[in-house]
């Protein structure tokens, strides 16, 4: 099956992997005519890439074992989907190893050179993906940001630049075109997203070939809320995913909702990598989340660092942003807007190892 993704907008289309948006300035979205799914049509190994079968436009497979992450129970009926424990900590890893398996030869035959955009997780899981395939990467990232996913990008032997201003204004320079350059950011390439696909066939599998009533998932540019979306859409399961953002930065909340939304004009949160203001993604977000039936929500500081707590006393150690699933659950649980008695799976999306002593030392204090 040949490559073609189609702007959602005007409904142009296109037959090159290497281009991440329409004419129009619309993100792509890929055509996508896949079989049914069943037990027949994976293959027999424990990673992502059991599901090959169900992207066709895939072609030399770039793994670094990702995916097919466990699935552990929390309480009650409530599942933890475990994803960060991928590759590099992150669930971005999905993302990553599809887009490069992808066009990795024709970036290798171009001698060109991935570019991406990120406040870490996205920025480190490319350039891991890139060294395994011999790419060269240039992630542009804040020039705020600091810790272990920065060192983990200059191990990887990507460059690291850092571009002073908003999320936005990384993005922007990381586009800004240069011979060479071939940019793959994680909110605007389509492969990006439909690597995450792979999120809801795994959950499926791992709860016996059925579907949890809720999802509850950590979102910022979309693309683990969009794979999730088109991947139950796909099993043709009835699945409510839920949304979860900060009260410090909620678009996706505002707009699905109608409430006005005023980004603030600076970001302190626990949840680092929940901090882009305007996602191009968020029409196509809030199409999808309305079609499938799905909702948003968003919880304060104090809620993350309680989940953030409650998971490590659990032995689970994950990035505060992570928590957010697990407090947005909490606080529809206090509401009565969902009920003890639903199976519930949340999505932990990054490993505590990778969060700035900064935000560590906010949590822990004294304790």
């Amino acid at each position: 099956m040949r490559y073609l993704a189609k702007c959602p907008a005007c409904g142009r289309e296109y037959d090159d992997p290497l281009r991440f948006r329409c004419d129009c300035g619309s993100p792509l979205e890929l055509k996508l005519e896949l079989d049914d799914f069943t037990e027949d049509r994976l293959l027999r190994v424990r990673s992502m890439w059991r599901y090959l079968r169900f992207f066709p436009y895939v072609g030399d497979v770039v793994s670094l074992g990702e995916g097919w992450t466990p699935l552990v129970r929390l309480d009650g009926h409530v599942h933890l989907k475990m994803d960060f424990i991928n590759p590099t900590g992150s669930f971005k890893d999905r993302g990553s190893s599809a887009v490069v398996s992808t066009i990795g030869r024709l970036v290798r035959e171009t001698g060109g050179f991935l570019a991406e955009d990120s406040s870490g997780n996205a920025g480190a899981s490319l350039a891991a993906y890139s060294a395994k395939a011999g790419l060269r990467a240039r992630i542009y990232v804040p020039s705020s940001a600091s810790g272990h996913k920065m060192d983990q990008i200059r191990a990887y032997g990507a460059e690291l630049v850092r571009v002073d201003g908003s999320r936005e204004e990384v993005a922007r320079e990381a586009m800004r075109p240069e011979e060479g350059k071939i940019y793959v950011g994680h909110p605007w390439h389509p492969v990006f997203r439909d690597g995450m696909r792979t999120l809801a066939y795994e959950i499926f599998e791992q709860m016996g070939y059925r579907a949890p009533d809720r999802v509850y998932v950590p979102v910022s540019s979309g693309t683990g809320l969009m794979g999730l979306l088109r991947g139950f859409e796909h099993l043709g399961v009835d699945t409510r995913v839920v949304a979860c953002q900060t009260e410090a930065v909620h678009p996706l909340l505002a707009r699905f909702t109608g409430r006005p939304y005023t980004p603030p004009p600076s970001l302190d949160t626990l949840a680092e990598a929940l901090i882009m203001t305007d996602p191009p993604l968020l029409d196509l977000m809030v199409e999808a989340l309305g079609r499938s039936g799905g909702s948003v929500d968003a919880v304060g500081e104090d809620e993350i660092a309680r989940a953030f707590l409650e998971l490590a006393r659990k032995g689970i150690y994950v990035e505060p942003t992570s928590a957010v699933s697990l407090a947005c659950y909490r606080k529809q649980l206090d509401s009565g807007e969902v009920d003890e008695s639903e199976e519930v799976v949340l999505l932990l999306t990054g490993s505590g190892l990778k969060t700035s002593p900064r935000i560590i030392e906010r949590l822990l204090g004294g304790r």
